[in-house]
């Protein structure tokens, strides 16, 4: 018999033991998931709860996380199960609903692309094998015994579902995908379709994501070196469809947390992601260079109010700041001024990542009265210098490497008066005529081009600071925290970098 027929008459014997498995409904107590399905329409609940695209492979586990927040917090969640790509389509042709979890994390990329994902949280990985009857009857276990002709094969459809695409792909450049097609008796819609036919009799094996087989305690997983490499990254996407981003991204942050739903994706058999812990208003704590507050500040209060969450800031000088984390202070994160005070606490944040540059200026009153042109020129009799201090912020221990290389370190200090923390002390002493001239950032002096001008320092490269930014090893919220950095890193966020006299780092 070919395995056309095989497949016909599977599917007739499909239907008869699926109306029998409706009628029996209750004889095992990890009965198998029911294939795709709607659960409401995303416009519908819009208004009174979330709606969640989510991919068949998880609708095992998503259930009962499901139901534990609507427990919790008595928001409704309506779940649609389908297809990755199906799922992907629907969401994108409708332009609703609030989150997105498909079972590759490819299909995220696709969205995120098509700017239809803002956040993306991690999640669990899956692998890819064959599933079969417990005991492996047909004593299936490799590519070679999967081609039998007396082995009824099938598949997810590789233009809907995550398995069935990343099992083409890899077969394909292994030239084996032809022959392993020509074989399949029939393209299921979903994975779990292809597992209902292996456990209902209608096929004699099935590729699909071992985290699947969870709730089938008569099927088998079986790996075989093929398909070593299916592997799939699940992780969950908050759509900019939503309406309410913040109800998105709680709902979001409990599926993710290690101590609720990652804790159930782990019971399933998926291999889960290190997620933070959960907490109803979870509370970050920066502690960041005063020179990048003008950078950062806005951004931080956008990524509170859409997160729903809060952030503890600490803005000073990084000499101190440093001093202050050596001492036993540990924020979840630090953007430091410049990389030498990053190398300091290298032990706490071992992952830098440089964000921007900041150069040396030397601001002046405007209209330049002491007609100040370069450096050399701060050697002036009775001029009044102010610069940033050497043990307390990273301006002044670059201002004192920009006074050493340049050779006259010893006159230059001659005329300095005062040395301060942080820039903007110097800008206000510079705006009340205590200073003749300052050497500060040229941040500090955005704004403030009708009482100032700036003079750049010519030839001496030091004059550049670079920013850096790490979440520290032992954060209480490093997922958190780096969503924090995916928002401080995105175009709005670097505009006003630019705008408030920063350089912005290439490759970010």
């Amino acid at each position: 018999m070919s395995k056309t027929a095989f497949a016909m008459l599977g599917s007739v014997a499909l239907v008869a033991v699926l109306v029998w498995l409706m009628v029996a409904d209750g004889a095992s107590n990890r009965n198998a998931p029911a294939s795709a399905s709607t659960s409401a329409d995303p416009a519908s609940s819009a208004s009174d709860g979330l709606h969640i695209y989510c991919a068949a492979s998880n609708q095992a586990v998503l259930e009962p996380i499901r139901h534990a927040y609507e427990q919790l917090t008595g928001i409704a969640i309506s779940v649609q199960y389908g297809p990755s790509q199906t799922l992907l389509a629907q969401s994108e042709l409708t332009g609703r609903g609030d989150l997105y979890l498909p079972a590759d994390e490819s299909y995220l990329a696709t969205a995120s692309e098509r700017g239809l994902v803002a956040e993306i949280l991690p999640l669990a990985t899956m692998q890819a094998g064959l599933v079969v009857k417990r005991g492996n009857p047909k004593g299936i276990d490799d590519l070679q015994a999967l081609l039998a002709d007396d082995v009824r094969l099938v598949q997810a459809n590789p233009d809907a579902a995550a398995v069935g695409k990343i099992t083409r792909e890899l077969l394909t450049q292994a030239g084996t995908w032809e022959a392993v097609a020509a074989a399949t008796t029939a393209f299921r819609g979903t994975v779990t379709e292809v597992t209902n036919d292996v456990q209902v009799g209608a096929a004699d094996a099935g590729i699909v994501y071992d985290a699947v087989l969870h709730p089938y305690p008569d099927l088998e997983f079986v790996e075989i070196e093929a398909l070593r490499e299916a592997t799939s990254k699940v992780s969950l996407g908050v759509l900019q469809s939503s309406q309410e981003p913040a109800k998105s991204l709680h709902f979001a942050r409990f599926v993710a947390a290690r101590d609720q739903g990652l804790k159930v994706y782990a019971e399933h058999g998926f291999r889960v992601a290190a997620g933070d812990p959960w907490a109803e208003v979870p509370e970050l704590s920066i502690f960041a260079g005063s020179m990048l507050r003008p950078a950062i500040e806005e951004t931080i209060v956008a990524f509170e109010e859409r997160e729903g969450v809060l952030v503890s800031r600490v803005y000073n000088g990084c000499g101190i700041l440093v001093a202050q984390m050596q001492a036993g202070q540990q924020p979840d994160a630090y953007f430091a001024c410049d990389v030498e005070f990053m190398n300091q606490v290298q032990d706490i944040f071992p992952d830098p990542v440089d964000v921007s540059q900041n150069e040396l200026v030397i601001l002046v009153p405007k209209g330049n009265p002491r007609k100040i042109a370069t450096l050399a020129d701060l050697r002036q009799p009775d001029l009044r210098v102010g610069i940033g201090h050497e043990k307390q912020c990273a301006m002044g221990w670059i201002t004192q490497n920009v006074f050493r290389e340049s050779g006259m370190q010893r006159e230059l200090m001659s005329n300095v008066t005062v040395q301060t923390p942080t820039g903007d002390m110097l800008v206000n002493q510079l705006r009340t005529g205590s200073l003749d001239a300052a050497v500060v950032y040229l941040s500090n002096a955005a704004g403030s081009a009708e009482h100032f001008d700036a003079v750049q320092i010519q030839g001496i490269p030091c004059s550049t600071a670079t920013q850096p930014w790490a979440v520290a090893k032992g954060s209480h919220y490093p997922q958190l925290a780096s969503r924090l950095f995916e928002m401080l890193i995105s175009s709005d966020s670097q505009a006003i970098f630019t705008a408030e006299g920063f350089r912005w780092k290439k490759g970010l």
